[in-house]
């Protein structure tokens, strides 16, 4: 590891700033990992769209389709393919303890930079704070990596404000992804924002959280490269022109990417959010592949739909 667990907030803030994108898994029409899909897509995002980091075998990735080993050679993959070039956050998510520590040994061992663990799914439990603290306290003593938190609705509660900042207090938590209301991680940005990265995986509320909270890192979801293509940057570009303090002309970049936005949630299935996912990476020249069961694919006029939208929503390619 590049830090010791005691400076793991320290060298977060300084090196965990960018646009970090959350990664979907190709897959080959036989249900098998498509490594060299893989490995064609991250050098895309690494190297033409300049994202700066990868959240790897998250719920968009498909991880709870994914053996254990899949998931770890999903690690192996990433850390080699983006070389140094971008940094790496592993999802180690997982309803079973002891799979979440071996994800996260398994992260440590073999180079990624930090890891993300969702907040349990909890069974019954109405009085949840005590418990989620001792589960993210029980994996911070046993790995030395740095670790982001991760709440969100799909756990059957949120965690409160309050809670996070008590956690941020562990030596090795270095973020939150905080999939909840804006007036929740505003709140919690002005709690503990200077000592661990706050974020939310809301594209569109992005540039409004870098000019009001001072954010310096989007984690993440996957807009970084559907919203984008080798000839057409513009989260880069707004993200930048944020960073530099010249925010009027930030401000048209990103409202300039509203008809691409509009095109890709309009034609977006309810239930097939993965699948028409990776549809519009195809259309990008990307590699996308089926999704896994239980996952449905998209029908053939809903991949007409969303191939007329891409075509006429203004994103270059």
């Amino acid at each position: 590891m590049k830090y010791s667990k005691l400076d793991a907030k320290e060298y977060a803030r300084a090196h965990m700033r960018g646009i970090w994108a959350a990664a979907l898994n190709p897959f080959a029409p036989d249900g098998a990992l498509d490594e060299a899909g893989l490995r064609r897509n991250i050098r895309h995002w690494v190297d033409d769209l300049e994202i700066q980091g990868l959240f790897i075998c998250g719920k968009q990735g498909e991880f709870f389709s994914m053996s254990l080993e899949e998931r770890k050679r999903n690690f192996e993959i990433a850390v080699d393919e983006c070389g140094g070039r971008a940094g790496t956050i592993m999802s180690a998510s997982d309803q079973n303890f002891d799979t979440v520590l071996a994800l996260a040994r398994h992260a440590e061992a073999c180079g990624a930079d930090y890891i993300v663990v969702h907040a349990p799914m909890l069974h019954f439990v109405t009085d949840h704070d005590e418990t989620v603290y001792k589960y993210y306290k029980a994996i911070c003593d046993e790995v030395n990596i740095g670790i982001a938190m991760w709440s969100h609705p799909d756990s059957g509660y949120l965690m409160s404000p309050e809670l996070c900042a008590r956690i941020a207090e562990l030596p090795n938590i270095v973020a939150i992804k905080y999939s909840v209301p804006r007036e929740m991680y505003v709140r919690l940005s002005h709690m503990v924002g200077d000592k661990i990265h706050v974020s939310t995986a809301s594209e569109v509320e992005w540039l409004d959280n870098i000019i009001e909270l001072d954010w310096k890192l989007y984690l993440c979801s996957s807009p970084p490269y559907q919203l984008q293509s080798a000839v057409d940057r513009r989260m880069h570009d707004y993200t930048q022109l944020a960073f530099a303090g010249r925010i009027d002309e930030a401000r048209r970049v990103r409202d300039s990417l509203d008809p691409v936005r509009e095109a890709f949630k309009r034609t977006k299935p309810g239930g097939k959010p993965q699948a028409h996912g990776k549809y519009w990476q195809e259309l990008l020249g990307q590699v996308g592949g089926p999704v896994r069961a239980p996952l449905l694919q998209l029908t053939d006029a809903e991949k007409a739909a969303a191939r007329e939208a891409f075509e006429t929503c203004g994103l270059k390619v």
